[in-house]
This record gives C-alpha cells, structure tokens and sequence, in this order.
C-alpha cells in the first residue's frame, strides 16, 4: 500500500471514529489501516431494518468531509462492515 498525499493533521482514526459515533446514535465504531486506506467496523442499532447499502451509505455520510479533495486524509474504505445492535437489555 503506498502512502497517501494529504495536509491533514492529527489522527485521522480518531477522526473517523468520532465522525460515526457522533453522526449515528449509539454507534460503536472500529478503524484500523493507514495510508489514506481504511477498514472500519460500526454497530449500532440505527441499521435495524436497513440493507447493508443503508447502512453503509449512513456512514459513508458521517466520513464524507474526510473523502472530499484531492489531499483528503481518506483515500478509500478498503472494507466496511456494518452491523446492527439492540438497545434494550
């Protein structure tokens, strides 16, 4: 994997992470990769119902700002897995 040209500064897995679990309610976000290339894990119970592309694009939408321009920090989501969750105990 070659590295990725990109200005952004600070850590762009706690970006990401932190993007998904403040824009879905109650989402637990994983993010592992480097290099502008990402795999990223979330479960939350707002998938109930949803096809995997729902869901997916739910969190492509909380990442979009962190896809967009040509130096952006994320340069692909090599894998996302979605999972849905339940609230009640």
């Amino acid at each position: 994997m070659s590295d990725h040209i990109t200005n952004f500064e600070g850590s762009v897995l706690d970006s990401i992470r932190e993007a998904i679990e403040l824009g879905i309610a109650n989402s637990k976000a994983k993010v592992a990769g480097s290099g502008g290339h990402y795999q990223i894990e979330v479960t939350a119970p707002d998938f109930a119902g949803k096809t995997m592309l729902e869901s997916q694009r739910l969190v492509y939408g909380t990442i979009r700002h962190l896809m967009q321009g040509d130096e952006a920090p994320v340069h692909a989501v090599d894998r996302l897995i979605t999972r849905s969750i339940s609230t009640t105990v």
